[in-house]
């Protein structure tokens, strides 16, 4: 299954070991319809309602059992992100992590995420 990642799994950032034995497919963007939240030590990726950006990323082809292990990591079980259908550009069937606590009081990040957290941050 393919996966968009735009933040802490990204190469060279925090979590991106997790995906060492996956493979890398190229770096991607998203179609104009998401918002992209500062929550601190990670970024929030949202469905946009209204004036959506292209988000920056990378693509990713993840083997169906790590899913397990990255929707642990990212709290799918507190609810605090959801794995979701996301529309890339020129790709079907790609899967991302949708933020699902409020943004109206986060700061916004454009279209990118860049910090590069320690992970003992986290």
């Amino acid at each position: 299954m393919k996966l968009f990642v735009y933040g802490t799994l990204k190469r060279g950032h925090c979590r991106a070991f997790v995906l060492d034995a996956q493979r890398f497919l190229r770096e991607a963007v998203t179609q104009p319809r998401y918002r992209l939240h500062d929550v601190g030590p990670y970024p929030a990726l949202v469905q946009a309602s209204e004036n959506g950006k292209a988000i920056e990323g990378e693509l990713w082809e993840i083997e169906d059992a790590l899913f397990t292990k990255l929707d642990a990591i990212e709290g799918v079980d507190v609810n605090l992100f959801a794995r979701r259908a996301i529309a890339i550009e020129s790709e079907t069937e790609v899967s991302a992590y949708f933020y699902l606590r409020d943004v109206s009081s986060l700061p916004d990040l454009g279209p990118r995420w860049e910090r590069l957290t320690p992970f003992a941050e986290l």
